[in-house]
């Protein structure tokens, strides 16, 4: 006797995997080769130009962009200390450090490279990034070593008739 085999002309011709999951969707369709490409060229294009974006911007930016403000009395900083303060807001850490009797530069205590907090060598004379050895000049902030590509963000200070450190913070001319 033999066995009669049965073949379901529906699914003729399709392949297995259609038969075994015969469900379909009103939104399916297929996405090319070209598509995706295309798709990928427009992500990747846009990410690139927010890239290029941030880092104007960063460029751009100035520390300076606070209110004139006092920060510390000349006499409590002795020569070659720094002074922590924060400037332009509450969020954006800053350090000064009195050079001699009437000099003194404050700075960002950000690095420029990736945002870790710098700090003065006195021995070396430089400002210091702990994250990825970057260094910087005492006096002016401009990179001497490291993978930072920008100085410290310097931040315009003066000592008042008072005996007050000021931050100036924006001119008139702005």
């Amino acid at each position: 006797m033999t066995e009669e085999v049965r073949i379901d002309p529906p699914t003729m011709g399709k392949p297995v995997w259609r038969r075994d999951f015969p469900y379909e969707t009103a939104g399916e369709e297929e996405v090319t080769r070209r598509e995706f490409a295309r798709y990928l060229v427009l992500g990747t294009g846009a990410l690139a130009v927010g890239n290029v974006g941030l880092a104007a911007w960063t460029q751009l930016r100035s520390i300076n962009t606070g209110d004139p403000r006092s920060i510390v009395a000349l006499a409590d900083v002795a020569v070659g200390d720094t002074h922590l303060f924060r400037y332009p807001s509450d969020a954006d850490p800053a350090v000064l450090l009195r050079v001699d009797d009437e000099t003194v530069v404050a700075f960002s205590q950000k690095c420029t490279h990736l945002g870790c907090v710098v700090y003065y060598e006195a021995d070396a004379e430089r400002w210091h990034c702990p994250c990825h050895e970057g260094n910087f000049e005492a006096l002016d902030g401009a990179v001497i070593s490291g993978p930072p590509t920008r100085p410290l963000g310097r931040i315009d200070v003066e000592v008042r008739d008072d005996g007050m450190i000021w931050a100036l913070g924006r001119s008139d001319e702005d």
